[in-house]
């Protein structure tokens, strides 16, 4: 029974801290936007303990997608867009029972942008941004209880994301054959923030297959209902001057097995399947947005000892699609179809490391 707990910990923590991982690109899906490091934990700690974690991201997006067929003479021709990010996710989560489990989760980022358009179409410029990200609350349940889920269990949560992050960050562009410095909005890939206040549902779940595997599977949507934020895209088209404010998804599922000969060593491979929709399930859904969807292969290794566990996760993309905006629908003629680009990573590294901190037991209890 202990080594099956030990088992189940280990999967549990490395489906927790592989749902956080989001592949990216100019399609600005943002850094962790499920509810963090709680997904995993609340069915696993007692009551009163806590789970502290810091999850550090890297991609770098550059092969140019229009739907889902790849541009690759950008690369060829030097005309590539290339992002650069580096996220720190820090982490905590309560279990206020068996059951109920809350997390608060506050990211940091560091962006780099590279192009050529942006600037004066000639020369290669980089702008940059750094800070906060978006703040997200939230709280899940676990379904089952005691001998039920002996086998497995399936949880649910809601969580909030807060606007923290800066949503209107400048950098310096380099216009004109001068190339005066000018200072402008990043673009929408590496804003921090988006400017909504947005509203996390939650769902995941682990079950024993048998022996030590195990099947995993969990997602989110990210509801945002707020239509536009205002911050300029210094795009020229009128309907594309403002950006959107748009949801995000992500799906996950398939098997985690850990090694019971090297103790604490577990491995997982699955699916996952990650965007931003072309129009909001709930309020507007007007502005510029490069919407879009990733499908990825998705390995990864944890290892656990004693309350410390490390997880690695290289979600590898085997599909990437630019659909079509709403804009490019409107600004689409019988003549001509408008049809943006965007570009995406070809993998994401994702590590995290997670110190459980177990409930102290009174000193009367220690004694005897």
């Amino acid at each position: 029974m202990k080594n099956y707990i030990l088992i189940s910990f280990l999967a549990l923590t490395m489906l927790a801290f592989s749902q956080k991982s989001m592949a990216q690109g100019c399609v600005a899906i943002r850094q962790f936007s499920g509810l963090g490091n709680a997904v995993g934990q609340g069915n696993i700690l007692n009551q009163g303990e806590l789970n502290v974690s810091m999850s550090y991201r890297y991609f770098k997006s550059y092969k140019h997608f229009r739907g889902s067929h790849e541009e690759q003479d950008r690369v060829e021709n030097g005309t590539e867009v290339i992002n650069y990010q580096h996220g720190l996710d820090i982490n905590i989560s309560y279990a206020f029972s068996e059951r109920l489990y809350g997390i608060v989760s506050l990211p940091l980022q560091y962006n780099e942008r590279s192009s050529l358009y942006e600037h004066n179409r000639t020369d290669r410029h980089t702008t940059y941004s750094k800070g906060f990200g978006d703040m997200r609350i939230g709280a899940g349940y676990w379904l089952l209880s005691g001998g039920k889920a002996k086998k497995g269990n399936t949880a649910i949560g809601l969580g909030i994301k807060f606007p923290t992050g800066d949503y209107a960050a400048t950098s310096t562009f380099y216009k004109g054959e001068d190339e005066t410095p000018t200072e402008m909005t990043v673009d929408q890939s590496i804003q921090l923030g988006d400017g909504g206040t947005g509203l996390i549902v939650d769902f995941q779940g682990l079950w024993n297959i048998g022996g030590t595997s195990f099947l995993y599977y969990d997602g989110f949507y990210m509801f945002n209902p707020k239509n536009t934020n205002g911050t300029s895209t210094n795009r020229s088209r009128p309907n594309e001057a403002i950006m959107s404010v748009p949801d995000q998804f992500a799906v996950r599922t398939g098997v985690f097995r850990a090694f019971e000969k090297v103790h604490g060593l577990g491995v997982s491979l699955g699916g996952r399947v990650e965007g931003i929709p072309v129009r909001d399930a709930i309020g507007g859904s007007d502005g510029f947005r490069r919407p879009g969807y990733i499908i990825s292969v998705e390995p990864g290794v944890s290892y656990m000892r004693g309350n410390v566990t490390g997880t690695l996760n290289v979600p590898i993309a085997l599909h990437r699609n630019r659909t079509q905006s709403v804009t490019d629908i409107e600004n689409s003629t019988p003549e001509k179809e408008v049809h943006g680009d965007a570009a995406f990573a070809d993998y994401l590294i994702n590590f995290t490391l997670a110190w459980r901190i177990p409930k102290k037991a009174p000193a009367i209890f220690k004694s005897l």
